[in-house]
C-alpha cells in the first residue's frame, strides 16, 4: 500500500500576496501564478477570491 503525502501548508507571506496581485493585474494565468509561487492552482484562486482579486485572463 502507498504511503498517503504529508500536507505542508505555508503560511502566505506579504511577499507572495504582492506577487500575485502584480501577476494578475498583467493578466497571468491561475497556473502561471501558482508555478511561480510553488503552490497549487487551488490554492491560489481560494486567496485571490479571499483578497478579492480578480484571476481572469481576459482583457
Amino acid at each position: 500500500m502507498a504511503k498517503a503525502k504529508k500536507v505542508v501548508r505555508r503560511t502566505w507571506t506579504k511577499d507572495d500576496v504582492r506577487t500575485m496581485k502584480t501577476m494578475a493585474k498583467a493578466k497571468s494565468g491561475v497556473t502561471k501564478i501558482a508555478k511561480t509561487l510553488k503552490r497549487t492552482p487551488g490554492a491560489t484562486s481560494v486567496m485571490a477570491a479571499k483578497l478579492g482579486v480578480s484571476l481572469s485572463t481576459r482583457a
